[in-house]
């Protein structure tokens, strides 16, 4: 059936046959060229055909539901537990189709209108018999009793929706099976005394309905035990205003148990839940407590409550085992769907206490708290943050890094500098005056035979220019590297380093150290030197001054030292624009010891440099390790 389409749609093939005349060949193509525009279709046709056997395979067995009503979907009760069910009946691994019949009793009360129904809707599926039937309300689940029998035999049945003396205590054949309702007044009478300690008169208020008088015969037994103790009052046969009269005047110590009122003593019909519920629970004086959960949330504290919610589920879960096989006589009937639920805002209003409700109460309508408002809002603040601080963790890294990284090429390059300085310094000065001592000291070996006293002053002059050399070698090594620092330690190092610089460039140096302790680790030493060091040769190089102070102090696990003039000074912020070696190596040698570096200084008012360095017990032996590693070539 595929292969014929596909072939339509390939156009007409070239005969075989060369004798065709080229006028069917015309035709031929124009027949081809019209077809065109649906060829499209004809292909979507063609694959939904080959894809409808593999759609199929995967496709939900179907099982068909009827669900037979008391009442329609404006009840609220039988919306709630219409709802759960369909929500329950999802998840069953069939494809469900529900078929809904509304018996409507309440609008249609005449017994000849219901027949009418039952026969209608057993004409209507004798010949489309379903897999399930669910009766929910007294009323469908009498016209079951009365039929499935003869008219729907062998299809099981589930029921909910109704209590078993509302639907007069039926004797259920192994077809059946499902859920009672139980209403426990006392329960929730047990509750409010609790709530209510010293309560002393008890009103039940209902409607004239037959439902309303069922419930309020239950509430009448279930209650019997303590009329003896209370005083019991029934206001169930008023219209709807003189119930609310006297709802106004309640005496103290009252508590208002509602019923149901369907419709008042003048035959006005309402809606239990939605409108004479919150009419009562609105008007009274005293807190009122109602039958089932559709009530609570129009001014009701609650209760030991049927749970029409949880109804439908279980009514939904007792179907979905009886489609999945089991026989209605295995699944046991479940009696109640019960639990203690509580308005919070009703407990509030009248000053209750959560602590005097049963364990496992659920208390609904609670107003959410300041976290569950905003707890949306902090995690994503904090997942900001988070990302925020990891970000500038990175950028510092790598700030940190690139700047390691251009502090070495630096290094490197000052190191070649210095080098390429030190080569041509030996190379210009002392290479030609060791040429020079070397060609004296032959022209004094000559003269000795000749001359003998003046080989003896060309021998003195020599040897001053010999002891001039020597004296040379020493401030150039010293430059490199202090072996009084080695030698003496931190303080004497820098106070030879203070001397040696007045006296050779000229700059008066007043250097005074405090609680300094006998001993310095060494890369700590060396990293105070090589500051104050190159702290005075920039102070020559840029600040004109005269004078200049060097203080080094020791306090609690820190050495702090500072050089300070009162030259010329500049703006701090055009550091940043310069390429110096001699500040950022002051810099990271400070930071390699987690130490503090400050430069402060304004144009006109000189300049000083700190540094705070942490003890020696305190550093790393790496970053000491770096230090050594910087001083080869950073001056």
């Amino acid at each position: 059936m595929v292969i014929l389409p596909l072939l339509w749609l390939a156009g007409p093939s070239v005969p075989k046959n060369a004798r065709v005349s080229s006028d069917s060949f015309r035709q031929g193509a124009r027949r081809s060229k019209a077809l065109r525009p649906v060829r499209p279709v004809l292909v979507l046709l063609t694959f939904y055909l080959l894809l409808q056997p593999i759609a199929n395979s995967q496709l939900k067995q179907v099982k068909r539901v009827v669900v037979f009503y008391e009442l329609g979907l404006s009840s609220p009760a039988v919306a709630l537990i219409d709802r759960e069910m369909r929500a329950t009946l999802e998840d069953s691994r069939y494809q469900i189709e529900l078929y809904p019949e509304y018996l409507e009793t309440t609008l249609f009360d005449d017994p000849v209108d219901q027949q009418e129904f039952r026969e209608s809707y057993i004409r209507k599926y004798q010949r489309r018999r379903p897999d399930l039937i669910i009766a929910l309300g007294p009323s469908p689940v009498r016209f079951m009793l009365d039929s499935h029998e003869k008219f729907f035999a062998g299809i099981p049945i589930v029921f909910g929706g109704t209590s078993e003396p509302q639907a007069d205590n039926p004797a259920l054949d192994s077809h059946f099976t499902g859920c009672w309702e139980m209403f426990e007044p006392s329960k929730t009478l047990d509750v409010a005394l609790r709530l209510q300690p010293g309560s002393r008169h008890i009103v039940v208020v209902g409607g004239v309905s037959s439902f309303d008088k069922h419930l309020e015969a239950i509430y009448r037994e279930s209650l019997h035990n303590y009329e003896a103790s209370l005083d019991f009052i029934y206001l169930t046969e008023l219209d709807m205003p003189s119930l609310l009269e006297r709802l106004k005047r309640l005496p103290d110590h009252t508590i208002v148990l509602y019923t149901h009122m369907g419709m008042d003593a003048k035959g006005t019909r309402y809606i239990g839940a939605s409108q004479a519920g919150p009419m009562v629970a609105g008007t009274a004086n005293a807190p009122v407590f109602g039958p089932s959960d559709v009530d609570l949330g129009h001014g009701e504290v609650g209760g030991y409550l049927e749970s029409f919610a949880k109804e439908g589920k279980i009514v939904g879960g007792i179907a979905i085992r009886i489609l999945n096989g089991e026989r209605p006589q295995d699944v046991p009937i479940v009696r109640g769907a019960n639990a203690y639920m509580f308005d919070w805002r009703v407990l509030k209003r009248w000053g209750f206490r959560e602590s005097d409700l049963p364990p496992g109460s659920a208390v609904l309508f609670r107003p959410s708290s300041f976290w569950d408002r905003t707890k949306w809002i902090w995690v994503a603040a904090l997942l900001a943050t988070l990302g925020l601080s990891i970000l500038v963790l990175y950028l510092r890294l790598k700030r940190a890094k690139d700047r390691q990284m251009g502090l070495s090429g630096m290094l490197i390059t000052a190191q070649e500098k210095e080098r390429s300085r030190l080569a041509s310094e030996i190379h210009d000065d002392f290479r030609q005056r060791l040429a020079l001592l070397a060609l004296g000291l032959e022209n004094a070996e000559e003269a000795i035979g000749a001359s003998p006293d003046e080989a003896v002053q060309q021998m003195h002059q020599l040897l001053n220019s010999a002891g001039e050399i020597g004296a040379d070698l020493h401030t150039l090594s010293h430059r490199l590297h202090s072996s009084t620092l080695e030698a003496l330690g931190l303080v004497p190092g820098i106070s030879a380093l203070c001397k040696e610089f007045s006296v050779q460039q000229g700059v008066e140096v007043d250097f005074l150290s405090d609680n300094i302790p006998g001993s310095v680790h060494p890369g700590v030493a060396l990293c105070i030197f090589r500051i104050v060091q190159e702290g005075l040769r920039n102070l020559k190089k840029h600040s004109s001054a005269t004078k200049a102070q060097v203080r080094l102090r020791g306090t609690t696990g820190k050495l702090f030292v500072s050089v300070r003039d009162e030259g010329i000074g500049f703006d701090v912020r055009e550091l940043k624009k310069k390429e110096g070696l001699g500040i950022r190596s002051m810099e990271e040698r400070v930071s390699l010891l987690g130490g503090r570096f400050e430069i402060h200084s304004e144009p006109g008012k000189g300049t000083r440099i700190e540094a705070w360095v942490r003890s020696p017990t305190e550093i790393e032996a790496g970053n000491t390790m770096t230090l050594y590693r910087m001083d080869g070539g950073a001056n």
